[in-house]
């Protein structure tokens, strides 16, 4: 399929050449029943293989990705926990593109998420016309997962109501799904190996709905920490963002200091303090890596499509008041405060021009009101 026009091409799309040379060199390796790469080779797929010209994708310890490996491995589900932002939905798509070689089987989890949405549903016209046969089943995620043996990725499962959350139990503990309509050997669905789930959750939903604890016993826990590196962080916004403007055909970059400077300001909000020590009053809001990149992005693309030669600061600023005051007023004075009391005091680099920008960080929020 030709991607160059896809939005948002899947995993295994986007790196098929790299998919496709770890299973050449894989043959030899043992895997778990019913994956299409062995655990050593999901781990260069995930953190990069300089020696087999893979690219990194994930910025985590080995550790961490090893031990997430094998929880897909077991009968039990991994469940991915962390702050907004940090990249659990990407992790779970990577493994399941290496696993499965199909990141798609997916449901997203909301309050309006339905028992249907997880296991099957029906085409109603061929039901009232033929009965309950496999033609007038209509299968969800868990139901092809099991059926196919693949991965099946369950997003921000605590947002489920717990009802709905427990609709997974019986799977995930018996791996069996039971289809009452159906008579015979396909009233049971047994699951494939291969098959397993990857749920994630993010820790400001915690108490929305809580999961329940016979549902934790199905998962092992692991938990995606924020990039505490600004170096690393600095390098994965750079790659970011410059593969989506390469994507998108843009041919401007943001210059190396103007990158410091957006990081280290998405780093020190998030963390509410400085480099130096500094304690600063967080922002409410999410200032993640992905936020980061999303900045870096937009304000090249604003740059580029309104006939300015190079990414400014003034572009940064307008777009980071847009990621970061998002509904609470009293962001804009902790932003407004950064500006006239950190960026102020630094004159390397972009800073000043950081700053200077920052000074219309009003005049922007009335413009808009």
């Amino acid at each position: 399929m030709d991607i160059a026009h896809l939005q948002r091409p899947s995993a295994e799309m986007l790196h098929a050449e790299e998919l496709a040379k770890l299973q050449s060199m894989d043959a030899d390796k043992p895997k778990p029943d019913g994956w299409a790469l062995s655990p050593q080779a999901v781990v260069s797929f995930v953190l990069g293989n300089g020696e087999l010209g893979i690219k990194p994708k994930f910025v985590g310890s080995r550790r961490f990705v090893e031990r997430c490996i094998v929880a897909l491995a077991t009968s039990r589900g991994l469940m991915l926990i962390g702050e907004p932002g940090t990249a659990k939905s990407y992790l779970s798509e990577l493994l399941a593109a290496a696993v499965s070689g199909d990141s798609t089987l997916t449901i997203q989890g909301s309050a309006g998420t339905t028992e249907d949405d997880i296991k099957y549903s029906w085409n109603y016209a061929l039901l009232m016309s033929e009965g309950p046969t496999i033609e007038s089943l209509v299968p969800a995620p868990i139901y092809r997962g099991m059926h196919e043996g693949k991965i099946v990725r369950f997003e921000e499962i605590t947002r489920c109501p717990l009802e709905i959350q427990d609709t997974l139990l019986s799977m995930m503990s018996d791996r069996v799904m039971l289809v009452p309509e159906f008579e015979g050997e396909a009233r049971t669905l047994y699951a494939r190996s291969g098959f397993n789930v990857i749920a994630t959750a993010n820790t400001r939903d915690r108490g929305v709905n809580e999961m329940s604890a016979a549902l934790k016993r199905r998962f092992n826990f692991e938990t995606v920490h924020p990039i505490g590196s600004i170096k690393t962080e600095k390098e994965l916004v750079t790659r970011e963002t410059n593969e989506l403007l390469e994507r998108a055909n843009i041919p401007l970059r943001l210059e190396d200091d103007l990158t410091d400077v957006l990081v280290t300001t998405f780093h020190e909000l998030r963390r509410g303090q400085t480099l130096g020590g500094k304690s600063l009053e967080q922002v409410s809001t999410v200032m993640s890596t992905a936020e980061a990149v999303s900045v870096a992005y937009a304000s090249a693309m604003h740059a580029h499509y309104f006939g300015e030669e190079k990414v400014g600061a003034d572009h940064i600023v307008e777009n980071l008041v847009g990621s970061a005051l998002k509904e609470n007023p009293d962001d804009l004075k902790r932003l407004r405060h950064y500006f006239n009391h950190i960026a102020r005091g630094r004159s390397r680099g972009a800073w000043t021009e950081f700053f200077e920008a920052g000074q219309k960080v009003d005049e922007l929020r009335d413009s808009d009101d």
